[in-house]
């Protein structure tokens, strides 16, 4: 690894560290309803929208009547991006000539989109991909909506906790709204012009026919790519403008534009933990939170790196590793974009992770499988750790004798019983469908690769899924019939809506419990103590849930590569 490596890596987490405080306390204005320097420019428009849509912000939301306004919200979403798809290639806006979209893969696109997944059956570009208008009015209004749902059910879960003998939540229509007006516009402005002054086209131009130098005519791709591709790093929702996504130079073309987009990925995620600490009153908590997510995050980052710039034992000393990655980016940057997109379930790719060493792969692979903690996605990722920051007290209460208390709230059996329903769906949707693919015979015709390397590409396909994620091993071939896109459909639903239910059952719950003083029995969760105990819990889980299917996999690959063996 060189000098100038290290910089990046650097340079990388010092951004994330640095923003964090800043954006983060936007953030907790933004959701307690505060004013903002923009308050003047876009308060009419806030207010507009909720006339036309006839809805009070002011009115107060118990935890089923604010689940049911995200279930129906993003239904209605998921209906019009099915619609718009089966039928894309009569509407206009349509230069490239995609064609009406398979129903099956529409299903899949409608749900993954909807759900803040982005998983593609398709490729951007060309007659088999998606229109113009598809990719502004269906692609990029649901990578702002997801992300503004997944950041709106955070909102409420910190209400929960935060309020005493409360029966509300907060008002979900307002906290959309604010979260996509406030937050996510102007962010995504900021990137999408950054990213066009580095070559991303922004037009509404088709594609460009060429004769190369070949004397081979080839089709250059255009389209209104830098304003999609800004929300899907911010909202953490992956997907590609373009077929290979951010390995692809049009929507990735400089190393500037990769440290940008790379970054994007993880803003409005790490500053999620600081607007927690803000919102209730108790900075030091939201620190201890995201101290864990970046030690974790860190090292995850360390293991990837280092299997990177090992040795191949198959290929010797002296070669580097760069299959499947781009020239202009390398190994570091590559690895890097890899554990970024993979602990933000954003899915967004700049290299292939099927082409990357066993242990790396499986690095990829268990940063999902963790489920939405690891920083996560928008909102996700924080709603997701505090779910496990409440198990994490229950169990060590129960080990010491202590009172199992967070932020001065009992934690008593029907917390327990939701928290547990919300961090093992993904794991049991994961490792079901896992199953039913690899013993059915339409499940291992896809699969490109024998032995462990074929396991781990049917497990990162559901794993990607089942966590909202959408990154791909790109190994696995799963178009050809409706197996993988309607039984990854189903697992988009369940990891979605699995997990956002149980939070909301768990936010009412803690919303109506009275605050109790501390005691000399009451464990503080503000300390260096809870946060080792949180990651201790954390990789617990994730060990006890996922290890046989590791082992059987990139584990198993490694130990075989390890000993000259390639399959």
């Amino acid at each position: 690894m060189s000098s100038h490596d290290l910089f990046i890596i650097i340079l990388f987490f010092g951004i994330l560290v640095a923003a964090a405080p800043v954006l983060g306390s936007w953030i907790a204005k933004v959701l307690t309803g505060e004013q903002t320097i923009l308050s003047r420019l876009l308060g009419p428009l806030e207010h507009g929208i909720y006339k036309v849509a006839g809805v009070d912000p002011g009115q107060r939301m118990g935890w089923k009547e604010y689940a049911w306004s995200v279930f129906l919200f993003n239904m209605a979403g998921f209906g019009v991006l099915l619609a718009t798809l089966l039928v894309q290639g009569w509407l206009p806006l349509n230069p490239g000539g995609a064609a009406n979209m398979r129903w099956d893969i529409a299903v899949n696109t409608a749900v993954s989109f909807m759900t803040n997944t982005n998983w593609q059956f398709y490729s951007g570009e060309g007659p088999e991909g998606v229109s113009y208008l598809s990719q502004m009015t269906g692609m990029c209004v649901q990578n702002f909506l997801s992300a503004a749902t997944g950041i709106a059910v955070m909102a409420a879960m910190i209400r929960g906790l935060k309020s005493r003998e409360s029966s509300s939540i907060g008002n979900f229509w307002s906290d959309v709204t604010r979260t996509t007006l406030y937050i996510l516009l102007p962010l995504a402005l900021v990137l999408a012009l950054a990213l066009i002054s580095q070559g991303v086209p922004q037009c509404l131009d088709g594609p460009t026919q060429v004769v190369g130098l070949n004397g081979i005519e080839q089709s250059i791709p255009h389209g209104p790519a830098a304003s999609q591709i800004a929300i899907k790093h911010l909202g953490t929702n992956g997907g590609g403008f373009f077929g290979n996504n951010s390995c692809h130079p049009f929507e990735n073309p400089t190393p500037l534009s990769n440290l940008l987009e790379v970054a994007g990925l993880l803003l409005i995620s790490c500053a999620c933990p600081y607007a927690f600490g803000v919102m209730i009153g108790n900075k030091k908590q939201g620190w201890i939170i995201f101290a864990a997510m970046m030690v974790m995050f860190i090292g995850m980052s360390a293991l990837s790196l280092w299997a990177e710039h090992s040795v191949n034992p198959i290929y010797g000393q002296g070669v580097s590793m760069m299959e499947g990655k781009e020239v202009r980016f390398g190994i570091t940057n590559s690895s890097l974009f890899s554990v970024a997109t993979t602990v933000t379930s954003t899915g967004a790719v700049n290299c292939m992770h099927d082409s990357m060493s066993p242990i790396a792969g499986g690095v990829a692979l268990f940063n999902m499988l963790l489920g939405e903690i690891i920083f996560g996605g928008v909102g996700c990722g924080l709603y997701g750790m505090l779910l496990f920051a409440i198990i994490t007290v229950f169990l060590c209460g129960l080990m010491v004798g202590r009172t199992p208390e967070f932020l001065g709230k009992k934690i008593e059996a029907r917390e327990v019983r939701w928290a547990m329903v919300g961090i093992l769906v993904t794991g049991v949707t994961v490792l079901l469908m896992s199953g039913i693919a690899a013993g059915a015979d339409v499940g291992r015709a896809g699969i490109l690769n024998h032995g462990p390397h074929g396991l781990s590409e049917i497990l990162y396909c559901f794993g990607s899924q089942a966590n909202n994620n959408g990154s791909a091993f790109a190994g696995l071939g799963v178009g050809s019939t409706p197996f993988y896109s309607l039984l990854g459909g189903l697992a988009m639903f369940l990891g979605r809506f699995g997990a956002i239910i149980p939070v909301l059952i768990v936010a009412g719950s803690m919303a109506a419990k009275k605050v109790v003083p501390q005691a000399m029995g009451t464990m503080r969760t503000d300390n260096g103590l809870f946060l080792v105990l949180l990651i201790a819990v954390v990789f617990i889980v994730g060990a006890l849930t996922f290890f046989p299917a590791l082992a059987l996999g990139p584990i198993l690959e490694h130990l075989l590569l390890s000993s000259g063996i390639s399959l």
